[in-house]
């Protein structure tokens, strides 16, 4: 008989889980998944402070649709982590030229919370096929301000607008 077994969070009571993909849109998105994911590897193989764990998957084939499991400490690490390099780059750089990809993040906090963003998609997934669409701007601008949470917030808006 199988040994059923669960988790001892009580070190991580701010944990952080985040879901994201990247699908392939257009024929050309193809090189440009198979270019961020050794960039992606790299940033991980860094260790940015607050991250716990880093997973790769695959979610479909047809359209190529990779994805990324990651558990961080606290939102306030992974906040700072998007903020710096090269993560600030790689953002600014898909707002400017999706290059035949579409990307979605849902994150999941411990303490209650779901920060949801998707760009690009032509055919929803994750939430976006469970909930109606909202612009992610104004109320919805920032990962905080999406996760309804207390702090600073750094508004997406600085990003071009489709």
């Amino acid at each position: 008989m199988p040994f059923r077994e669960t988790v001892d969070l009580s070190q991580y009571p701010n944990l952080v889980a985040i879901y994201l993909g990247m699908r392939v849109e257009a024929f050309r998105g193809l090189a440009a998944i198979f270019s961020i994911g050794p960039q992606i590897q790299k940033a991980v193989d860094a260790k940015p402070d607050g991250l716990l764990l880093h997973e790769f998957f695959l979610m479909g084939l047809f359209p190529l649709h990779v994805g990324m499991r990651q558990y961080w400490r606290d939102l306030e690490s992974l906040e700072r982590w998007t903020r710096e390099s090269p993560h600030l780059e790689w953002w600014k750089a898909f707002h400017k030229d999706t290059k035949g990809t579409s990307f979605w993040h849902e994150a999941y906090l411990l303490r209650g919370g779901f920060d949801t963003v998707y760009v690009g998609l032509g055919k929803p997934a994750g939430l976006l096929k469970v909930a109606p669409r909202i612009p992610a701007h104004g109320s919805k601008s920032s990962a905080r301000m999406r996760a309804e949470k207390q702090g600073t917030s750094t508004p997406d808006d600085l990003y071009p607008q489709r």
